[in-house]
């Protein structure tokens, strides 16, 4: 199911290290959620416009960022995705954590509108090899 992002009895909390996908008008957005409602994620130095994001095509380098969900999803829908769980096992909770954390301020290579957002918080999830797979079985439509 996908969920309003909105703090109500009916909305299931997601757990540290669950991937976040929101729906954003023109695509799919991703975060990793790290706890207390704070996300990671990968943006522009100076912030994605989600009234029109297709408007700025960004490719090079973008920011981690962690901000609270409610204030990346807006009033967009968002649903916990853990799509590769069934595939792989999850990296330990602390250190899906820790690896996160030490990425936010940093620049990293990154296409935010294509699909980059989503390998990054990936790899955070399950580990740098988990793309290897993903894309030796064409799972994830990445060119490789």
């Amino acid at each position: 199911p996908v969920y309003p992002c909105l703090f109500s009895i009916d909305t299931p909390n997601p757990n540290p290290g669950d991937l976040i996908e929101i729906k954003w008008p023109d695509f799919q957005h991703w975060a990793l959620y790290m706890g207390d409602g704070y996300v990671i994620h990968v943006t522009a130095a100076a912030g994605l416009s989600r009234s029109n994001p297709t408007e700025t095509i960004l490719t090079g380098m973008a920011k981690v960022k962690k901000e609270l969900l409610e204030d990346v999803a807006g009033d967009h829908e968002w649903q916990v995705n853990n799509v590769y769980d069934w595939y792989h096992f999850p990296l330990p909770e602390e250190e899906v954590i820790w690896r996160a954390e030490g990425y936010i301020g940093k620049e990293v290579p990154c296409v935010v509108f294509g699909s980059d957002c989503e390998h990054f918080v990936r790899r955070l999830r399950y580990g740098g090899h988990l793309l290897a797979l993903c894309c030796a079985f064409s799972l994830c439509g990445w060119a490789c």
